[in-house]
């Protein structure tokens, strides 16, 4: 499970999309780690059947941020559920959330 915030792209874009998250710094840093370490693990399981990829559930309504995500836990469970059920085909070392495809 990864996030939008750890997307090096959104960091780095002079908009600003989530240049403004300095107080997550810990999280943001964890889940770039998480990305990273996917995309190992997708060059080591390529050829296989085995699909590595991370998934953004967006700001999801937990107990981490005291429910104030906009999104329910079924909406931020729908981008994890489709890539764990992706055919034989499907793709590998993505990064996606609702939307399609994330920038690194």
């Amino acid at each position: 499970m990864s996030s939008g915030l750890a997307s090096l792209t959104y960091t780095a874009a002079s908009d600003g999309r989530f240049r403004d998250f300095n107080m997550l710094l810990a999280y943001c840093a964890s889940k770039t780690a998480v990305n990273a370490m996917s995309l190992k693990f997708a060059a080591e399981l390529a050829g296989t059947a085995i699909k590595i990829n991370c998934a953004d559930p967006g700001y999801v309504a937990t107990d981490m941020n005291q429910h104030q995500g906009p999104r329910t836990v079924a909406q931020g469970a729908a981008t994890p559920v489709r890539l764990a059920l992706l055919p034989d085909d499907g793709p590998t070392g993505g990064f996606f959330n609702d939307e399609g495809v994330v920038p690194w």
